[in-house]
């Protein structure tokens, strides 16, 4: 697999999903019941994890009309765009794959798996210098801008499933939050890409389904959340061009000191827009839009 040509080189990009949380558990926490993660400061919190399985069950339902409306769009074959974190792998044929040659993760690997390419090989218990730790695209820990409020309900089903009862009840099982702004930063760095075989084409398909991450994976207690913007920076320079936290902090909504019930509670939220003129420090004359091209895709 070639990557000389301008087309399929992978870009430096730094990224910010916001995402509005309404009566819903964006990502559940397993220490404590599933309910939503909080942290000390009361805080709500999202793990990368959670973020990188919703899009790799977008692209493992192949029937799904979300990957086949990009599939068409961006011409992809369902062979070159599988999953490696799917259920039922066969993990003695895909080491079969990753069996290096002239010094080089096996091709059958890259040629197979988008995730693989994308975010690296998870099999971590397993292989030695040849096997790919590092993807090119990494999340970072979402957190909410406010602190967040959490709810809990008792949920009652007419059909009972315990024998002899012919109603059940499942106390407390309902726990979301009740409204909240969370930012998630994310990444794409090509210092991988010759590794893991990463292209231009793998991170624009991650790209597109960022709109669809949450509101084409919706579950009960997950039911009402959504992208707001999905704002990326593709750098000038696939070295960098600016601070990534620099294009971060101008557009993270504003802290409250106490939880929200509703966006309004956020006022007008930062768009390129209002900051691309900005200088990228305030020593600085060069600005954000001198750096690179921004582009929203949850739009």
């Amino acid at each position: 697999m070639s990557t000389n040509k301008d087309n399929i080189l992978v870009p430096r990009i730094t990224g910010l999903l916001i995402l509005e949380v309404r009566k819903s558990n964006p990502n559940g926490d397993p220490e404590r019941e599933s309910s939503p993660r909080q942290r000390p400061d009361g805080k709500g919190e999202i793990s990368p994890v959670s973020v990188k399985r919703k899009l790799r069950d977008l692209v493992l339902e192949k029937e799904g009309v979300i990957w086949n409306e990009i599939k068409a769009s961006l011409g992809l074959a369902d062979d070159h765009f599988q999953i490696l974190e799917s259920r039922g792998r066969n993990r003695d044929g895909i080491k079969k794959q990753m069996e290096p040659k002239d010094g080089k993760i096996g091709q059958g690997f890259i040629d197979a798996y988008w995730d693989g390419r994308l975010f690296g090989n998870t099999f971590l218990e397993e292989g030695g210098a040849d096997t790919i730790r590092a993807g090119v695209a990494h999340f970072g820990v979402g957190v909410s801008i406010a602190p967040i409020d959490i709810e809990f309900s008792t949920w009652t089903s007419k059909s009972g499933v315990e024998a002899g009862k012919d109603r059940g009840m499942a106390p407390m099982a309902f726990r979301v939050v009740k409204h909240g702004l969370y930012a998630v930063p994310f990444f794409v760095n090509p210092n991988q890409a010759h590794k893991t075989g990463c292209t231009k084409q793998d991170v624009d398909l991650m790209l597109h389904l960022l709109k669809h991450t949450y509101s084409s994976t919706r579950s009960v207690v997950r039911s009402m959340v959504e992208v707001v913007h999905a704002h990326t920076l593709t750098h000038k320079s696939r070295a960098g061009s600016v601070s990534d936290f620099a294009f971060l902090d101008v557009l993270t909504p504003k802290k409250l000191e106490k939880p929200s019930e509703s966006l309004a509670d956020y006022g007008a939220l930062p768009t390129w827009e209002k900051i691309k003129d900005q200088p990228i420090r305030p020593d600085s004359k060069v600005t954000f839009e001198q750096c690179g091209e921004y582009h929203d895709y949850a739009l």
